[in-house]
């Protein structure tokens, strides 16, 4: 009696087409044993960051990476590092803070109390210079601000507030173009070859790890600060974590976003006014 074997048993799978399929895995893989989801950023990021980690960790294939991770909580999160992206500087694009002084901190001055929500904080140059700007509108004291971050490192480099001299050098050229109000060098020490953030900024700043896939929203903010973190989701992620920031915000509360991103087409579109499109700043809706 002859056998007939199924067609797709005898056809060469592409290379590609099992890479997908382990990356997959993978990402399963780490959603069921530490309870992190990455299964809807953009795959072209995870597969990048996937291949600088092996190269760094020497592993040649991916089904070393997923058997070593599912046992090597460590490994673990060695590997999640590489999948937060810690672009950041200190007053990076001036043009936003320029932005926010003018639009949202004329309405902050009408809450009794502020509170601020900025989402994947990185290593915390971005939360500084929100500080410095509230701390010279005169709204420092009164306003609690949380920064969050999926990446743990990231966030104890945040929490400590040490920089190399070179990013204060290039941050300090960023706040003169933002609208400074004062010398940069009131806000941090000098020391040897780096810098030290004053404690002032530091004080009324919450630092907590955050995922913005899985975790619930944050309640009753005026201002969800989120740069140049959703280009790097899928749309289905991207509305989920739009929906979160429109829960989080109070009615006219502001949303701030990079510059390459936007509301528009998303599931929130209509519930935002948009106050500065450049700045991508938008206003939350009293529906």
């Amino acid at each position: 009696m002859s056998v007939i074997a199924h067609p797709s048993a005898t056809l060469p799978v592409p290379t590609a087409e099992i890479t997908r399929i382990e990356i997959d895995l993978l990402l399963e893989a780490i959603f069921r044993r530490y309870g992190y989801d990455f299964r809807d950023y953009m795959r072209e990021t995870i597969d990048r960051r996937i291949e600088q980690f092996q190269d760094e960790y020497g592993i040649t294939t991916l089904s070393e990476v997923l058997g070593r991770v599912l046992r090597e909580p460590t490994l673990f999160f060695s590997l999640i590092a590489y999948f937060s992206i810690n672009v950041t500087a200190l007053f990076r694009d001036p043009f936003v803070y320029e932005a926010l002084r003018r639009h949202v901190m004329p309405m902050l001055r009408t809450w009794p109390h502020t509170k601020i929500w900025d989402a994947g904080c990185a290593t915390g140059e971005e939360v500084y210079s929100v500080a410095i700007m509230l701390f010279e509108e005169g709204l420092l004291g009164r306003t609690a601000i949380y920064a969050t971050d999926i990446n743990v490192s990231a966030l104890e480099t945040a929490k400590a507030g040490i920089y190399p001299l070179n990013i204060i050098q290039q941050g300090s050229r960023n706040y003169q173009e933002s609208g400074a109000k004062s010398s940069f060098s009131d806000y941090y020490f000098a020391q040897q070859n780096a810098a030290i953030i004053d404690s002032r900024l530091r004080k009324n700043i919450t630092f907590a790890r955050h995922n913005l896939a899985m975790d619930a929203s944050f309640g009753e903010m005026q201002v969800v600060i989120c740069r140049n973190v959703l280009i790097y989701f899928n749309n289905d992620l991207q509305n989920h974590v739009l929906e979160m920031f429109w829960d989080s915000l109070e009615n006219g509360g502001f949303l701030c976003l990079g510059d390459k991103e936007t509301i528009a087409y998303t599931s929130v579109t209509d519930r935002f006014e948009v106050v500065d499109n450049k700045a991508k700043i938008y206003k939350k809706r009293v529906l």
